[in-house]
């Protein structure tokens, strides 16, 4: 198995407001649609529309801290979120 890359959000200074969902929607789709195609730089230069470096980073977080990417040991972000799978294990009755 690939060993995973050290993601890396520069948060030094958070923004004072949150994300929009839409924006947030937009992000995570590209990401879905363009899995393991772009780096970080090159995923924010190439989204369908244009945010804040630091709102970009805020998103990348959320998406990461569960577990709906991750990253190569290029660096390349890839989608990894499998609601197929999570919907079994939520389904499946406990003992």
């Amino acid at each position: 198995m690939a060993a995973q890359k050290e993601m890396k959000f520069n948060l030094g200074e958070i923004i004072t407001r949150s994300p929009r969902l839409e924006t947030v929607i937009m992000v995570e789709k590209f990401i879905k649609d363009n899995s393991a195609e772009f780096k970080k730089t090159e995923l924010f230069n190439s989204l369908p529309k244009k945010i804040m470096w630091g709102t970009f980073n805020v998103i990348l977080k959320y998406l990461y801290d569960f577990n709906r990417i991750g990253i190569d040991k290029e660096g390349h972000i890839i989608y990894i979120w499998n609601p197929e799978l999570a919907k079994k294990f939520i389904n499946k009755k406990r003992y």
